[in-house]
This record gives C-alpha cells, structure tokens and sequence, in this order.
C-alpha cells in the first residue's frame, strides 16, 4: 500500500472556505483504479494561528498512485474556482510505502 498525504496550514478564520472546497469537489478518486479510500482530517488551531489538514489517500501501490497524478480524473477534479483562502505556505505533500498493516481483515 502507498499512502498520500497533503498538509495544508489554513488561517484561522477560512476554515469554513477551505473545508467546503473540499466538501463541493468532483472527486474523480472511486473512477481510477488502484484507488482505496480518502480522508480529510483536522487538526487543532496552533500558536501562530493556522490549522493543520491532511489529506490522506490510500492506494495499493505508488505507481497507481503516480498514474493518479497524470491521469484526466486528476485534471478534471482539480479544475474548479477556488474560494478565497489564506494559507502559510503551498501544501506540503508526503508519500509513505506501508511497512505494516493491521487493518481488520475483510470478510
């Protein structure tokens, strides 16, 4: 499994904007094979006054994941006006390889 993560520091105060750019999105993720699941998580507001997101995909592999990034699914769900927010910095992206998984097995 290969796991994607985006961190996106949000001024406080564009929560509600940047939550509902994802909330309003075509996601194109379930129409490309390889994909597993995605999740948005939030964090506290720190001492500089950002809130830390993630977005968290999981896929079976990197290369499945790569071939995301370069596929129409991945323009298309990323072609929309945007809301007006403030952000520290662009997203930083992370990719992990899954060293161990102790999912609950599927029946």
């Amino acid at each position: 499994m290969f796991i994607a993560m985006n961190h996106f520091l949000v001024k406080a105060g564009y929560e509600s904007a940047f939550e509902e750019i994802w909330r309003s999105r075509d996601s194109k993720l379930h129409e490309f094979e390889g994909f597993v699941s995605f999740e948005m998580l939030k964090a506290h507001e720190d001492e500089d006054g950002f809130i830390l997101y993630a977005s968290h995909a999981v896929w079976t592999t990197r290369e499945a994941f790569e071939g995301w990034t370069k596929s129409d699914q991945f323009k298309a769900s990323h072609r929309r006006p945007k809301p007006k927010v403030e952000y520290k910095g662009p997203p930083r992206f992370v990719g992990f390889e899954t060293l161990e998984d102790l999912s609950i097995p599927k029946e």
